[in-house]
């Protein structure tokens, strides 16, 4: 192969990474500013306006806590993901069709995240129904990024890509979180309510999540399919058989599983650290949405330090030592003192410097386990992990809140999950296992 061949092979896939990182810089500002931030305190709020004189709306005649009506609108919107990633993702590895699939699911997410603007008054279940289709959109189209990965970078790249991609998206959630702030905090200026401001901010993300789609929609390849075109099968049927299949490599199945325990850890951190940081100490919304703020900030950095890390330690030890540093970080939170915010954004950077890194290199790790031509249908497996079984967390967080009424307590619980996984994770042979998988082992990992 000649030099200039050489040459324009690196051009092409450096291209289509950059295009690639612009799905995350798209799509996570859905997650910051909507899911994080806006939505819950806001859809909760109309849920309130529509409840009858006990506290509890009706959707479908079935009587609802309005305080509990987003969480059980999330927790749908995970059912549908669920029964929706395997068979999408099946099409896509037999189709080779991942692009138009990755632009349906984010136009419709897109779409019901813009029309989130019309959520007014006492409409709670359009809120709801938009809430789902997003939702479950993302999901999706997380996955067939995600699964993007193998494709787009050699084994010695795949570190430093994935870190650039999760150090884009909260680079974007940062950027837009602080124009959405202005516009909150500053809406009288502006001459909107603050409703008004709300509604604008939802709007805004999908309208960005609908632009930014365009660059890696224009700039991604379709690869061909990797097998024979065969019908896809419903949704449970087609993850039972996505699991039979993964049984035939069980290191991989055990670092999933291992994954599956520590980011249920750290999803629980994230949707929990804000209750923490209101009923334990005591402090305020404008404290809580600048911690969140400096999480955003700092997990650029630490997304991009703990892919320099790995290129010298490995990913696997660099993901084990972030394990270590979460178990540290909440330790140090059990005895943050009441009233005191300057500590609360200690322990808010300390997460947001492992938070991008673990994620990171988790999915890097994850693409090196992964068999030729299952790329999407295996994804589907590992993006159910990361957002489809994250329950165990916040059932022990609850259920640890309910023996003992301390939401200290409840906060060191969670260390569970990270002294777990870290000794799953430990045990497994990554070498071994990306060479069973049928891929060539780097010379660091």
């Amino acid at each position: 192969m000649s030099a200039d061949t050489v040459r324009t092979d690196v051009f092409d896939r450096q291209r289509e990474q950059r295009g690639w990182y612009f799905y995350d810089w798209a799509c996570s500002v859905y997650s910051t500013s909507v899911l994080t931030v806006f939505l819950g305190p806001y859809l909760t709020s109309v849920a309130k306006s529509a409840a009858d004189a006990d506290g509890y709306v009706h959707p479908l005649g079935i009587p609802v806590r309005a305080g509990s009506f987003f969480a059980y609108s999330v927790s749908l919107s995970v059912i549908v993901a669920v029964l929706v990633m395997p068979m999408v993702g099946a099409a896509a590895d037999r189709t080779g069709r991942k692009k138009p699939l990755l632009g349906i699911t984010a136009y419709v997410g897109a779409a019901a995240t813009t029309g989130m603007f019309f959520l007014d008054g006492d409409r709670y279940l359009l809120g709801g129904l938009l809430l789902i289709v997003a939702n479950a959109a993302q999901s999706v189209g997380m996955m067939l990024y995600n699964s993007y990965l193998p494709q787009i970078a050699p084994p010695e790249e795949r570190d430093a890509v994935s870190s650039r991609g999760w150090a884009f998206g909260y680079a974007a959630g940062s950027l837009v979180l602080i124009a959405n702030l202005v516009l909150y905090l500053a809406h009288d200026s502006f001459g909107v309510s603050e409703t008004t401001a709300v509604r604008i901010c939802l709007a805004a993300a999908g309208l960005w999540w609908g632009a930014f789609t365009l660059v890696p929609l224009r700039r991604l390849r379709d690869r061909g399919s990797a097998g024979p075109k065969e019908a896809t099968a419903p949704g449970l049927r087609q993850l039972a058989a996505t699991v039979r299949n993964m049984r035939r490599h069980p290191l991989t199945l055990s670092f999933l599983l291992a994954y599956l325990i520590y980011n249920d850890g750290i999803q629980t951190v994230i949707s929990q650290a804000s209750i923490y940081g209101s009923e334990e100490l005591g402090l305020g919304q404008s404290t809580l949405i600048g911690a969140v703020l400096l999480v955003q900030v700092l997990a650029v950095a630490g997304a991009l330090g703990m892919g320099r890390l790995a290129r010298t330690y490995g990913a696997k030890r660099t993901i084990l030592g972030s394990l270590v540093a979460w178990t540290v970080t909440l330790a140090a939170g059990y005895f943050l003192p009441p009233g005191v915010p300057v500590w609360f954004f200690v322990l808010a950077s300390g997460i947001g410097l492992v938070l991008g890194g673990s994620q990171a290199l988790s999915r890097s790790l994850f693409s090196h386990l992964v068999p030729p031509g299952k790329e999407a249908e295996y994804f589907s497996a590992y993006e159910m992990s990361d957002r489809g079984m994250s329950w165990l967390g916040p059932l022990l967080f609850g259920i640890t809140y309910q023996l003992t009424g301390s939401y200290r307590d409840a906060i060191i619980s969670l260390v569970a999950f990270f002294i777990i996984g870290f000794a799953l994770l430990a045990r497994v042979p990554v070498r071994q296992a990306i060479s069973e998988a049928g891929n060539p082992v780097p010379d660091t990992i």
